[in-house]
């Protein structure tokens, strides 16, 4: 789901010196502008020394004026490229008429957003909210209420089984049920309710369903586990046994979903429909925090004045460019252009396999690259390629993912797939 660091957690000093270090790399504006952020900002991130100052389509810009392709796409928010004028001419027609209301009050915005939101999705409603973890920690509350007044569950008792793996994002509830010491260690005590699952495996998810089982929370591909793919017949069983068993099917498509594999949703590729969509990152276009849940009347239903809610969820702005990126996603050219760039971009990535690559995955224009670890870390080869003009970032170690805007040329993929051949091929004469 959302963007995470996964490196050991460094020291005070470490951090002084790392920083005085990439700023002493930098040119000097870039200095000036890191060492700024890094005085007063909290450090829990660890970004490479670029300071961007523009965007336009798949390429960005630094203070200095030097462009580089964006393969990271803000973790798949950016799918439809940086300042894309459609996008940009919904906010702005917004931004001059009303930006916030509250739901304290209904606007003229969220019922054509939500309205065109459900029927992307095939469903009847939908739960706006902001961020990707609100619209995990919503889903979470809708299950556990429909257990409760749908199914039966006795109070306090309800369950939700995860997966290994898994990334649904950094709030303390979330937290609890992660397996990455990183995200998890120093944040306890953690919220009980949840069993973790092996990730693929169908037979363990069905022994560990119980009769307090109220829902299945699953990435339909793990976007931060380093863009893995569970076999091809995985959801189809989950959805059989969330079927027998009475149990709710929530597809964490916040980084998997809205076009980046090739179809709307990452759910679309094995033919699965799950009772909760939770959407977030490229809902809001790379413009505006916009994040959902999305799921029938007889699930969504459950929640009632007063139970649940957001100030910011469903706002004007937000609803206009939800829309507009509805809009854009309902004539399904923009999935059959991830589809087909996709395509070109993992077989040149396949040509690297052995070469400095030990193994690729993904579905369409989203790729984890796993890099040979006597050759170098994920990270370094992240920081080389950012030399060559390219920005990608690593996961797990020895993982790099690439996740252009779906807007990227194709000219500008081959180009990438060559830089990253390149930095292989250096790394290999060192």
């Amino acid at each position: 789901m959302t963007d995470t660091e996964t490196a050991a957690p460094e020291s005070a000093e470490t951090v002084a010196h790392r920083i005085h270090a990439e700023s002493k790399a930098a040119t000097p504006r870039q200095a000036e502008a890191i060492e700024r952020e890094e005085a007063h900002a909290a450090h829990n991130y660890h970004p490479l020394p670029v300071v961007v100052a523009e965007g336009d389509g798949a390429w960005v810009t630094d203070v200095d004026g030097r462009r580089y392709l964006d393969c990271l796409a803000a973790y798949s928010a950016v799918n439809f490229g940086h300042s894309n004028p459609v996008l940009l001419d919904a906010a702005r027609a917004q931004l001059d008429r009303v930006t916030l209301t509250s739901r304290a009050f209904h606007n003229d915005q969220l019922g054509p957003f939500v309205e065109a939101l459900a029927q992307l999705a095939g469903k009847d409603m939908v739960l706006p909210m902001n961020t990707g973890a609100e619209a995990v920690e919503s889903g979470i509350k809708v299950a556990r209420a429909w257990g409760y007044r749908v199914k039966g569950v006795p109070d306090g008792l309800a369950n939700i089984i995860v997966m290994s793996g898994n990334f649904h994002g950094r709030t303390t509830t979330i937290v609890s049920f992660s397996d990455d010491p990183t995200a998890r260690d120093g944040f306890g005590p953690f919220t009980p309710g949840f069993r973790m699952v092996p990730y693929g495996d169908a037979e363990a998810l069905a022994a560990a369903i119980d009769e307090n089982t109220v829902a299945v929370l699953v990435e339909p591909i793990q976007g931060e586990a380093g863009i893995v793919v569970p076999p091809a017949d995985y959801l189809p069983a989950v959805r059989r046994l969330c079927d027998d068993n009475n149990v709710l099917f929530i597809a964490d498509e916040i980084q998997s979903g809205l076009g980046r594999t090739g179809a709307t949703f990452a759910c679309d590729l094995v033919g699965v429909v799950p009772d909760l969509y939770l959407l977030g990152k490229a809902l809001g276009g790379g413009i505006v925090p916009v994040s959902a849940v999305v799921g029938n009347k007889d699930v969504l239903g459950v929640l009632q004045p007063g139970e649940h809610g957001s100030t910011f969820g469903g706002n004007p702005l937000a609803a206009a460019v939800g829309r507009a990126v509805v809009g854009m996603l309902a004539t399904g050219e923009l999935q059959e252009r991830a589809q087909l760039l996709g395509q070109r971009l993992h077989t040149g990535l396949e040509r690297l396999v052995g070469h400095g690559v030990v193994a690729v995955r993904g579905a369409g224009l989203w790729a984890g690259v796993d890099i040979d670890p006597a050759l170098a870390t994920g990270r370094e080869v992240c920081e080389l390629l950012m030399e060559r003009g390219l920005l990608a970032k690593d996961t797990h170690g020895s993982t790099i993912r690439l996740a252009p805007p779906i807007v990227v040329d194709p000219s500008d993929l081959d180009w990438a797939v060559d830089q990253l051949a390149a930095v292989l091929e250096d790394l290999s004469e060192r």
